[in-house]
């Protein structure tokens, strides 16, 4: 959601949805004013062994906003995204990137396996999608 939506990230699920006390307690002790990093929400994911979605959208009912997406899409202040498109693109990655897309599109998870196959940054792939015109969706946190 967006930072004109914040305040509202509750409302993106059913009325009555409850969180799960462990990941709140988790996420409480990872969060500053209300703000809590990719990274950190991944590494709680990790740690209790759950789906990085049940993070984000326990993230949601508790108002929390994500921020500092690993792949450089959201969450950077002024500016939001620090993705650039790159000027060089490796062929082994642009084709490995056009194979996975579908209409144009590639899910985040698929971004981030990309980046460990290849042993290349998150960013680095996020910004090789932005350069051949491939939208990332489905955040595994469920932001987008």
């Amino acid at each position: 959601m967006t930072r004109e939506e914040a305040g509202k990230y509750r409302a993106k699920h059913p009325a009555g949805t409850v969180a799960d006390p462990a990941i709140v307690a988790a996420l409480n002790e990872e969060t500053a004013d209300g703000r809590l990093t990719c990274t950190a929400a991944h590494h709680v994911a990790q740690r209790l062994m759950v789906a990085p979605s049940q993070i984000g959208n326990t993230a949601d009912l508790l108002e929390y906003r994500i921020v500092e997406c690993q792949m450089g899409l959201f969450g950077y202040g002024p500016e939001r995204a620090v993705v650039r498109p790159v000027e060089q693109v490796s062929e082994d990655l642009r084709d490995r990137l056009l194979r996975l897309a579908a209409d144009g599109h590639i899910s985040c998870a698929s971004c981030w396996k990309v980046a460990a196959t290849m042993g290349v940054e998150k960013a680095a792939v996020a910004s090789t999608c932005d350069a051949l015109g491939i939208k990332i969706s489905h955040c595994q946190l469920e932001a987008f």
